[in-house]
C-alpha cells in the first residue's frame, strides 16, 4: 500500500453514515429532493440528505421504484432547454454560452447525487441504492437513462487515483475475512478453515481494493497461488493435502479467482488495475517470479456448445480440450467481442489465451457451465499493452500456437460437420 493510500485510509477509515434524522420531518420525499437540489445551506442540506437517505433505505422495493421513477422522469433534462442552449452555444461560442448548455444537459437528478454524498459515509448507501436500481429497474428504458447517471458519478467517484490495494491475510479484522468468505464467486470458501488454507501458506496471498469512503467494503479480490509451474486444475491448486512451498522457491503467480463484491458498482471496472497492481508488486516482492497467469472459468462454454448442437457429453480429454479453444477464439458476438465474459475481460486487459484443460474443475458449478474445463490465461508483462491495443484496435485475439493450432482444427471438424449433414443432390 503507498504512503498516499495509507493516509486515506486513515482519514476516512472511521466516516460511518448516522442516518437518524436530527428532527422530525414531515415534508413528502418529493418535497425533500426538491428541497436538497434547491438548498443554500450545508448545514440544511447535510440534514435534508439524512432525510431521503434514512427514508429511502427504510422502503419497500415499491417506494423503492416510485422514488427511482420519479428521480427519471421528473428530474429528466428538457430537451428543449439543451437545444436552445446548443444553438446559444453554436451561434456564440463563448463562456458563457458553453456554461449554460452544460448545465442544460446535467439532469438535476445527478446534482441530486451529489448531494446526497456530502454525508460522511452516504458513499456506501448510494452504492446500494444502485443496486436496487438494477435490481427492481430491468428493461425500463427511463431507469436506464437514471442509471447512466449513477455509473458516471461513479466512475469518478471510484477511478484508480482513489483506490486503496491493501493484502489480506489472516491478521486482517475478523469482519474482513468474513467478507471474503461471503463474496467469493468463482471457488466457494466453504469454511473458515478453508479460508486460511488460501490465506495463511506461504505461497498464498490475496488482495483487495478499498475504497476510502468504504474502508470496511472490498470493492474486489483477487486470490493468488504461488507456483513451480503453470497449473492445470483448480483442485490441484486447493486441494487440503497439497503440499506448500516457500514463496521464494515460486516461479509462477496464478490469479485463480477475482470476484467483484459490490453489485452496486457493476460495470465499474477495478479488475484491470488490480491484477497489474498485484503483478507488479509480486515481481518486486519475489524476483523469482517469470510467469503471471490467471486459471479461469469459461462460463459460457456448454451453453454455446448446446446452442450449436455440437455433443460434447462423451468427448475425450483431447476433444473438449479442442472445443473449449474453438469457442474462446472464434465464438463472437454481433460486436466482434468474445462470446464469453471472463475471456473479454482478461483480453480486454491485455493478456492472450495460453492453454486450455480438461477435468480442471470438476465442483458441480464447473461441470455445469464448462464441462470441467478451465483457461490459462497468460499476462506477459512485456506486452499487456500491445496486446491490449490490438485487441481494442481489431479485436485480434493473441494466443499461444497450441490454442491456435486446437482451433483450426476445430475448424476443420466444423467444416466436416456441416458437409455431412448437406442433403444429397
Amino acid at each position: 500500500m503507498t504512503i498516499l493510500g495509507d493516509l486515506l485510509s486513515t482519514i476516512f477509515e472511521r466516516r460511518y453514515l448516522t442516518l437518524a434524522p436530527d428532527r422530525h420531518d414531515s415534508r413528502s420525499m418529493e418535497e425533500l429532493i426538491t428541497a436538497l437540489v434547491s438548498a443554500t445551506g450545508e448545514i440544511s442540506g447535510r440534514s435534508i440528505a439524512k432525510h431521503i437517505l434514512k427514508r429511502f433505505q427504510d422502503m419497500d422495493d415499491e417506494g423503492k421504484l416510485a422514488f427511482f421513477h420519479h428521480l427519471a422522469g421528473d428530474m429528466n433534462i428538457d430537451p428543449e432547454k439543451v437545444r436552445a442552449t446548443l444553438d446559444a452555444y453554436e451561434a456564440d461560442p463563448s463562456k458563457q454560452t458553453y456554461r449554460a448548455f452544460m448545465a442544460a444537459v446535467e439532469p438535476d437528478r445527478q446534482e441530486l447525487i451529489r448531494r446526497l454524498n456530502q454525508i460522511p459515509g452516504a458513499t456506501q448507501t448510494l452504492v446500494r441504492m444502485r443496486s436496487d436500481l438494477l435490481r427492481l429497474g430491468g428493461p425500463d428504458h427511463e431507469l436506464q437513462a437514471l442509471d447512466q447517471d449513477f455509473r458516471h458519478l461513479f466512475v469518478s467517484w471510484f477511478n484508480r487515483g482513489f483506490l486503496v490495494l491493501r493484502p489480506i491475510n489472516w491478521e486482517s479484522p475478523a469482519h474482513i475475512l468474513e467478507k471474503i468468505i461471503a463474496y467469493e464467486a468463482v471457488h466457494e470458501i466453504a469454511n473458515w478453515d478453508d479460508l486460511r488454507r488460501r490465506l495463511v501458506p506461504d505461497d498464498r496471498r490475496c488482495f483487495a481494493f478499498f475504497h476510502p469512503a468504504m474502508p470496511d467494503e472490498p470493492l474486489i479480490f483477487v486470490e493468488v497461488a504461488l507456483t513451480a509451474a503453470i497449473p492445470g486444475s483448480v483442485q490441484d491448486l486447493l486441494a487440503e493435502d497439497r503440499e506448500p512451498i516457500t514463496a521464494e522457491e515460486a516461479k509462477t503467480a496464478v490469479f485463480y479467482s477475482i470476484s467483484n463484491c459490490q453489485s452496486g458498482l457493476a460495470g465499474i471496472s477495478f479488475g484491470n488495475s488490480l491484477i497489474k497492481q498485484v503483478a507488479a508488486d509480486l515481481s518486486t516482492e519475489l524476483p523469482g517470479l517469470k510467469t503471471f497467469v490467471t486459471l479461469s472459468p469459461i462460463p459460457g462454454l456448454t451453453k454455446w456448445l448446446n446452442s450449436e448442437h455440437i455433443p460434447y457429453e462423451d468427448a475425450d480429454a483431447k476433444q473438449i480440450r479442442t472445443l473449449a479453444a474453438h469457442y474462446l477464439m472464434s465464438a463472437k458476438r454481433k460486436d466482434g467481442q468474445p462470446l464469453d465474459p471472463v475471456a473479454r475481460f482478461h483480453l480486454g486487459n491485455g493478456a492472450q489465451v495460453h492453454a486450455v484443460h480438461a477435468e480442471a474443475d470438476l465442483s458441480d458449478k464447473g461441470r455445469d457451465q464448462a464441462a470441467g474445463t478451465m483457461v490459462n490465461y497468460l499476462y506477459d508483462l512485456n506486452k499487456v499493452s500491445q496486446n491490449h491495443e490490438r485487441f481494442a484496435t481489431t479485436k485480434e485475439i493473441t494466443a499461444s500456437s497450441e490454442i491456435r493450432s486446437l482451433d483450426a482444427a476445430a475448424q476443420k471438424q466444423d467444416l466436416r460437420r456441416q458437409e455431412t449433414e448437406q442433403p444429397s443432390s
